[in-house]
């Protein structure tokens, strides 16, 4: 019913690639007007024709967007769009996926955020929706965010979502190979160097 979209979906956001099953299950959800996933995890995925955090400049103005400093960050964050593959708004900013491709091939697409402010933090889990929960566990009633998160990780496998964990601790937190905030760095220290600002 919702192969056409979700098609779309990985054309826009992941460049084609297949969508992980839990993905496809909240993005199924998120269509179908279902909001038990988004209360519990505080995802807002985009929708078509949505332009990339990295790839907007709309707030900015003409005056900045004409000057040399914001032009190497611009050319630098449209370069790590090619490898950030954000998919959802919610939590500190926005969600999605690490695919630079120095990162193991072997292994689950490694999870990356993006805040507000345009900096890139590190989610724990194997899946976005174990990103997503682990994130979520810190903003609970429960202060202790190992049982905030058992509790979440109970909930979302009543409704069919089940983690591979319903431990904390054990979520994968394994390290970058490319970490996305020095490749940024390095990028736009590249762009501000072809523009004679060094």
């Amino acid at each position: 019913m919702y192969d056409e979209r979700l098609a779309e979906f990985s054309r826009e956001r992941l460049d084609g690639r297949p969508i992980p099953d839990d993905l496809r299950v909240l993005l199924v959800a998120q269509w179908e007007g279902r909001t038990d996933f988004t209360r519990l995890l505080d995802l807002d995925f985009f929708e078509a024709g949505e332009v990339h955090p990295l790839l907007d400049t709309s707030y900015l103005s003409e005056k900045e967007l004409a000057d040399p400093e914001m032009q190497a960050v611009n050319a630098a964050a449209a370069e790590m769009a090619k490898y950030v593959k954000l998919v959802a708004k919610g939590g500190k900013g926005w969600i999605g996926y690490w695919l630079h491709p120095g990162e193991p091939a072997d292994r689950a697409w490694r999870l990356t955020g993006l805040d507000t402010e345009f900096t890139f933090w590190s989610p724990v889990g194997l899946t976005l929706t174990e990103g997503a929960a682990a994130e979520r566990a810190s903003y609970q009633d429960e202060p202790d965010v190992r049982i905030a998160f058992t509790q979440l990780a109970a909930e979302l496998a009543e409704i069919g979502l089940p983690l591979s964990t319903q431990e904390y601790d054990a979520l994968d937190d394994t390290e970058y190979r490319v970490d996305p905030e020095e490749l940024m760095a390095e990028l736009i220290e590249a762009e501000r160097e072809k523009r004679g600002l060094r």
